[in-house]
């Protein structure tokens, strides 16, 4: 019972370190960002720090890891929308749309990239892995709606980097270039229900 409450604790200071740590990596940089800094707003000494992580660099491949798995959950989680075409790939759009317009998704991403000349080998992987991972749930949507006969399409890759590629520049896109906060004038609902429509005038059936 002790052994299992001190793995309890354990677990929990990690995930209050990685927090702090991705609130400081994000607000100061890799470079600026000091291992004490993210103890102190994590609320350990800098020796618990280190028994967790070991150097500063480990500790930002965690946070990127961790972060990048994160923003692909609500997606994931759209594979369990039922219904017909429209209503699969708008829940499919929304979930993807939900996310790339977070600040912190831009900010991570914003971040990854100024590091990527450091860290190509940590950063390269891991946003290769989140890449495939959103396309992954894409090409399920569509390979289900392609069985049902509501769809047809020859390379569900290709067809699902479209869908999801129309919303890129109204979320991602945006907050890279105008600021992590900026939103479109639009609402995202609207947005990705255009999406759907221009995606199902292409590869839709008279099913859907």
């Amino acid at each position: 019972m002790l052994a299992g409450a001190v793995l309890t604790r354990s677990e929990r200071k990690k995930s209050e370190i990685l927090n702090a740590a991705r609130g400081v990596f994000l607000r100061e940089g890799y470079t600026a960002a000091g291992m004490e800094a993210v103890a102190r707003m994590a609320g350990v000494s800098t020796a618990t720090l280190y028994a967790h992580f070991p150097s500063k660099a480990k500790l930002f491949e965690v946070v990127v890891n961790e972060a990048v798995g994160r923003m692909a959950e609500p997606v994931r989680a759209s594979l369990e929308v039922q219904g017909d075409a429209r209503a699969r790939l708008t829940a499919l759009a929304l979930a993807y749309a939900g996310v790339m317009s977070r600040p912190a998704t831009r900010a991570m991403f914003r971040m990854v990239a100024g590091e990527r000349p450091r860290f190509g080998a940590v950063t390269d992987p891991v946003l290769h892995s989140a890449h495939q991972d959103l396309r992954r749930v894409a090409i399920q949507v569509l390979e289900d709606l392609v069985e049902t006969g509501e769809l047809t399409i020859g390379q569900p890759a290709w067809a699902g980097g479209q869908l999801l590629g129309m919303l890129d520049d109204a979320t991602l896109v945006l907050g890279l270039t105008a600021g992590d906060e900026a939103q479109p004038l639009r609402p995202l609902a609207d947005i990705c229900a255009d999406a759907v429509e221009t995606f199902l005038a292409r590869y839709g059936t008279q099913r859907t």
